[in-house]
């Protein structure tokens, strides 16, 4: 037999219903005060090109779209359930409607609406952000392999091939991952292609990512706006060692960077690896040749 649900009983389940929806929200602050970045940033990590503003504004923008239709939504629903909660009187059935052609338009045109408008703002960004008909100042082809990646300093002419990351767990392994360097303040196209199955290209200080494709070559430009050194990894599944393909990125001042690229030559590592010429889409067909930095 059931037992009829009394006040007490209903006071005792929204009690516990807010004290867990607090829990929830007290561990969310936890994940968000530790995460990298702030509120007033979307908790994004801080950008370091000037695309990533961009970025930023369409992620914050949206989020504030999604909250406020959330809010509107979530208050209709309260409202409803308290201005027409059932009373005593009422007949157990309310009065029944086929359609309200006002009501129908409105929760219609709305919602199409506000797709279009984040449709217009996202295509508009991304547009933007894939741009290369500026004249980059340094060309940079990178060839994603399992599970590395080369560096073709193309403008600079010199190379540096990649070897899988050793993940020990102990300190020091990033200095031991393969390094891109670019110089700060200058427009750098990175030409992207793999040469086994589908890698992704991620900095995520650029707030930005792509593919790479095997007969494909994708590009994106970054003017770097401050100095420093940040992670780089593959973000598309590849294969067993996927979490082990890492590399550094250093922004750096254009005379270390000329340093750098001097230090490669002497190293040996002047010239270019196969698979350049992408500028116009040219992928040599020996794709044999391709260095796969010892891997």
């Amino acid at each position: 037999m059931r037992l009829p649900t009394t006040a007490a009983t209903r006071r005792s389940r929204v009690g516990i219903g807010l004290a867990l929806t607090a829990v929830v929200l007290s561990l969310g602050g936890c994940g968000l005060a530790g995460a990298q970045g702030k509120l007033s940033n979307g908790y994004l990590p801080e950008g370091a090109t000037e695309g990533a503003d961009r970025v930023r504004s369409l992620w914050i923008g949206s989020w504030i779209a999604a909250l406020a239709v959330g809010a509107l939504v979530w208050g209709l629903m309260l409202w409803c359930a308290v201005a027409y909660k059932r009373k005593a009187d009422d007949p157990p059935l309310p009065v029944q409607l086929k359609y309200n052609v006002p009501l129908e338009i409105v929760y219609t045109v709305i919602p199409i609406f506000m797709v279009l408008t984040l449709f217009y703002f996202t295509d508009r960004d991304e547009k933007a952000l894939t741009d290369t008909k500026a004249t980059p100042d340094y060309v940079i082809n990178v060839v994603g392999k399992q599970w590395s990646f080369d560096f073709n300093y193309t403008t600079s002419d010199a190379h540096e091939a990649g070897t899988q990351a050793q993940l020990t767990g102990k300190p020091g392994v990033e200095e031991t991952l393969p390094t891109l360097y670019i110089p700060v303040g200058k427009r750098v196209e990175f030409q992207l292609v793999a040469n086994d199955v589908i890698h992704s290209f991620w900095v995520p200080a650029f707030l930005q990512k792509l593919d790479m494709i095997p007969g494909r070559v994708n590009t994106f430009q970054v003017v770097p706006t401050r100095e420093g050194t940040f992670a780089g990894k593959c973000a598309e599944l590849c294969g067993a060692y996927h979490s082990e393909m890492l590399f550094n990125l250093k922004v750096v001042s254009v005379a270390d960077y000329d340093k750098h690229i001097a230090e490669l030559k002497a190293s040996g590592n002047g010239g270019l690896l196969p698979m350049t010429n992408l500028r116009e889409g040219i992928i040599p067909q020996d794709q044999d040749k391709v260095s796969t930095g010892g891997n």
